[in-house]
């Protein structure tokens, strides 16, 4: 005997078997996208039933062909409707002994290629392989379809011998018949939606008996919960916690003398990894960040209870043309993670803000502004989130043009970007102790007008005990430099002589603001330079210049065509990056750049970023 192969499909029909509810609507299914189906059913007035509703209904199943060309026709007798078809799909009734029956009909009588299914939402297909050989039950597995058009899912389950292709070969033909096929990993009664609603429908009926609600209290209850905030379970399990779940499902074992079924040692696995959830940089049963979700996503559109605030800077340029009272027009603006919430002021009346940095732990937000760039009149900012207690920390004419801010993780010290006056300082978080690390020129003389000179971003590698800063060079040139030195100054000298100091990259068109992702060994930088290369996000891995060598390398754009890009942050918890522009807009993206998301666009013109996680 040839080994069996999978079967051609052109020429050839679907043939259903069952013209009832499913029946006909499973036939409407393949109809819709041109192919040819065979409907057989015992009963006249249902094959004639099953044709009126696809002829007329047809307009439901979003037909792929402009006009599509239904080839669909009825049968009383087996044997003619079974000729040529590549797929069987019997939809009779719930019956074990009748579908045992049917498949040992299909072995004799149809294609020896045809791949063999039913439709059965109890029944797994082993179960009726009794009456047929191995071979035939190799082409044999359940394909369930829940209620299309309307649900569009199909749940395929193994015989426990079917041929491994043909899983791959059903689900490509499915989604073109407008399908959304899932593969069950393994044998399982119920499959996968049956066997949760089993499970579900006997809670609410014990929740019944037991007296704790009425039918009419429980489905408000359900409505409230699953209508406005349709969640799937394993999303929203990852947002309450993994670790939390554990406990819960702990209680309910011990409470109602359960058994556990595996499921305890299943989630410890998670937790045990770290994989906690939505509250977990690892992730949970999804990806990090898989739960922060916009309102354009296709599945749900719940809130992740861990997705952070966004915080950022409106230069208040956005009105032309730009006077010098513009210069005082700059705004801190909150809003979501996602892009729904609604912009809201802070802060408002502010010169030229330009970076931006937060401690959740005291509650803190801290700004620079620019202020009139040739009036030496800069000043760093601190205030409470919700824009109480505005305090001047570092006053007008101790700072040039301060840029980027980061903040220590113990928010202890602030580092900041000083550009025209050719600093990076550091100072407490109450504005003492300023002291500068960096001096690249002195402001007061010719140096200001080499732009090569110029300080813009920063950022700070807590555990390595280093920062980084970025020396952006002129508009166009190409100059552009970011360096690193330690955190500690070396003994003996100045911000103006330290010899710890490295140039990790050169020759970029512009970099800005920068981010260090430590656990992730890399730096991330905003570039607001000309195309090819500037208007982008980038990164690059970064070492400790150890005894390889390694200081950074794999320098890689993340994202290109951004409008003059500066604000820069990163939300380790969920690993996205947000990226904000000048243009006016607040981009997402993950952490190699992919899935860009644009929001807030339209509001202002935007500079400096930072994220509140609590």
């Amino acid at each position: 005997m040839a080994p069996w192969a999978l079967p051609t499909t052109s020429g050839r029909p679907v043939c259903i078997l069952g013209a009832g509810v499913l029946g006909r609507r499973i036939g409407a299914c393949w109809a819709s996208t041109g192919y040819a189906v065979h409907i057989r059913d015992t009963d006249a007035k249902q094959i004639a039933g099953a044709l009126e509703y696809i002829k007329h209904e047809l307009w439901r199943y979003n037909p792929t062909l402009a006009v599509p060309d239904i080839h669909v026709e009825g049968f009383e007798e087996l044997a003619p409707a079974l000729e040529n078809a590549w797929l069987v799909i019997e939809c009779v009734p719930e019956k074990l002994d009748l579908k045992v029956a049917v498949f040992a009909e299909l072995e004799r009588l149809a294609p020896a290629d045809a791949i063999l299914a039913t439709n059965s939402s109890s029944y797994k297909s082993r179960e009726m392989t009794t009456n047929v050989t191995p071979e035939t039950a190799r082409r044999m597995l359940n394909a369930h379809y829940i209620v299309p058009p309307d649900i569009r899912a199909v749940e395929l389950m193994t015989s426990g011998s079917t041929h491994a292709a043909i899983f791959p070969f059903l689900q490509q033909h499915l989604r073109l018949s407008g399908m959304l096929p899932v593969v069950a990993h393994v044998e399982s009664t119920g499959f996968i939606i049956n066997r949760v609603w089993a499970a579900i429908k006997r809670e609410c009926l014990m929740v019944l008996a037991e007296g704790v609600a009425s039918p009419a209290e429980l489905d408000f209850v359900w409505a409230e919960m699953f209508t406005k905030n349709p969640t799937p379970p394993c999303a929203l399990m990852d947002s309450v916690g993994l670790d939390t779940v554990a406990l819960i499902e702990q209680h309910y074992i011990d409470e109602r003398h359960l058994e556990d079924r595996g499921v305890l040692p299943f989630l410890q696995k998670y937790i045990a990894a770290g994989r906690l959830g939505a509250k977990s940089s690892k992730g949970g049963l999804y990806p990090p960040g898989h739960t922060t979700k916009t309102a354009t996503d296709r599945v749900g559109h719940h809130d992740n209870l861990h997705a952070p605030a966004i915080y950022f800077l409106d230069l208040g340029l956005a009105a032309s043309p730009v006077s010098e009272a513009a210069y005082n027009r700059g705004r801190i603006l909150v809003g979501s993670a996602d892009g729904k919430s609604p912009l809201r002021t802070v802060v408002a009346n502010q010169a030229m803000p330009d970076g931006l940095a937060l401690c959740p732990a005291a509650g803190k937000l801290f700004w620079s502004n620019m202020g009139i760039p040739s009036a030496n009149d800069g000043s760093i900012m601190s205030c409470n989130l919700d824009g109480s207690d505005i305090r001047v920390l570092v006053p007008p004419g101790e700072v040039h043009t301060p840029k980027q801010l980061a903040v220590d993780d113990g928010c202890r010290t602030l580092y900041f970007a000083d550009r025209e006056g050719m600093r990076v300082f550091r100072c407490a978080v109450d504005g003492s102790n300023l002291e500068t690390l960096i001096q690249t020129g002195d402001f007061r003389t010719a140096d200001i007008q080499d732009k090569t000179r110029w300080c813009v971003g920063i950022a700070v590698a807590h555990r390595a005990r280093k920062f980084y800063w970025s020396q952006k060079g002129p508009s166009k040139g190409n100059q552009g430099r970011i360096f690193r030195a330690g955190i500690d100054m070396p003994a003996g000298q100045d911000a103006t002589n330290r010899t710890d100091i490295e140039v990790l990259l050169e020759n970029l068109p512009e970099p800005i603001d920068l981010e260090i992702d430590e656990e992730g060994g890399a730096l991330y930088w905003t570039d607001r330079g000309e195309l090819p290369t500037g208007n982008s996000l980038n990164r690059a891995e970064v070492g400790d210049g150890g005894e390889d060598g390694f200081v950074v390398r794999n320098h890689q754009i993340l994202a290109r065509n951004l409008h003059e890009a500066i604000g820069l942050a990163i939300d380790k918890t969920n690993r996205h990056l947000y990226v904000t522009e000048t243009g006016g807009a607040v981009y997402r993206f993950n952490m190699d750049g992919s899935d860009k998301r644009k929001f807030y666009e339209d509001q202002g013109a935007f500079a400096g970023i930072a994220l509140c996680d609590v």
